[in-house]
């Protein structure tokens, strides 16, 4: 199927109509103003016979001159409509459930909490391993992402693509959202991407650290609202209740006291909704997750077409730098001659 994008462009048309009514308008004008000259002559009729010519025809070259004008006006008009061919695809999706991670991007999330093999690493690292498992696990889910620090944003919508999310996930950087940490914002957020959702599958994850320093909506007030809503949200702490804990800041290794760690506030936001409280160094916690999400009610099957728009202004527009090619290379429906000069 083909539509235009613009087709208001195609009044443009009706400008060399309106130049030509003009002009003859204008020449009608000027013989009416002629018949209307009185001529003084002993013998008109003599004079009109040896004045009288045939009007001359309009040679080839002048005719071709216009059609190549014609359609030079054409193709440009037609090029600014922006035809385009609209290519049907189809989605199709089965039945699955409706997942959303709101993972913390503050900048506690820099702390270096946790130890791989010997090794330290920060709160989002573990985050990202542990979330990263979980959506190879979710195969026909709808999946998408809101990260949160000062404030909450949707960085990736539901979709079937949970490889794209993935890496966006992947490529997730503390602080790139500020400092702070809006998690009644997130949750908030998430809510009103989630109530357009089928009820029944509503599943918010949200992933932090408990401490909610930013934001207008408190967690718990949000948690209340998503109960109403039918969103059930599976908290994941990420933190450990040591009293000091080191975080890299400007390239030092520092050690600070006030980036703590609130579970309960966790456990409480989890358990409003009906929902459940894990902590992300649980090795078990993914499985119980995905085993609490199975048991809700899955989205029906459904399909949905889209049309991808491919431009075709392309064709109109050569069509358009042909004719003002041949204009230019035939001046006057003539040959032009290097160094030559037309009479």
């Amino acid at each position: 199927m083909m539509q235009f994008h613009w087709p208001w462009m195609i009044f443009l048309l009706l400008l060399p109509a309106a130049q030509w009514l003009w002009r003859r308008g204008s020449d009608i004008r000027q013989d009416q103003r002629l018949r209307n000259t009185t001529l003084l002559h002993p013998n008109l009729a003599q004079l009109q016979q040896a004045f009288s010519t045939s009007r001359p025809g309009d040679s080839t070259g002048s005719r071709l001159q216009r059609l190549l004008i014609l359609l030079l006006w054409l193709g440009l008009t037609f090029a600014l409509m922006r035809p385009q061919w609209l290519q049907p695809y189809t989605q199709e999706r089965i039945e699955g459930y409706d997942l959303l991670l709101a993972v913390d991007a503050s900048h506690s999330m820099e702390a270096l909490d946790f130890s791989v093999k010997g090794q330290q690493v920060s709160r989002i690292q573990v985050v990202k391993g542990v979330m990263g498992r979980f959506l190879e696990q979710r195969e026909n889910d709808r999946v998408g992402l809101i990260i949160f620090g000062n404030q909450a944003f949707v960085l990736s919508p539901l979709t079937l693509d949970r490889h794209a999310v993935r890496e966006l996930l992947d490529n997730l950087v503390p602080r790139i959202a500020g400092d702070g940490t809006a998690m009644g914002d997130a949750i908030g957020l998430g809510i009103r991407k989630l109530r357009e959702r089928p009820e029944g599958s509503r599943v918010l994850i949200l992933v932090a650290d408990g401490e909610n320093t930013a934001g207008t909506i408190p967690p718990l007030e949000a948690a209340r609202l998503a109960a109403a809503e039918g969103v059930r949200i599976y908290a994941i702490g990420v933190g450990s209740h040591r009293k000091e804990v080191p975080i890299i800041e400007e390239g030092r290794l520092v050690t600070r006291t006030d980036l703590g760690f609130d579970e309960s506030l966790m456990r409480q936001i989890a358990e409003t909704t009906g929902g459940a409280y894990f902590r992300a160094s649980d090795t078990d916690a993914l499985e119980k997750i995905s085993a609490r999400i199975n048991e809700l009610e899955k989205t029906r099957a459904e399909s949905r077409t889209v049309y991808v728009p491919r431009p075709l202004y392309r064709w109109p527009l050569a069509l358009a730098l042909l004719a003002l090619l041949l204009l230019g290379l035939f001046p006057g429906a003539r040959p032009r001659t290097p160094g030559g000069s037309h009479d």
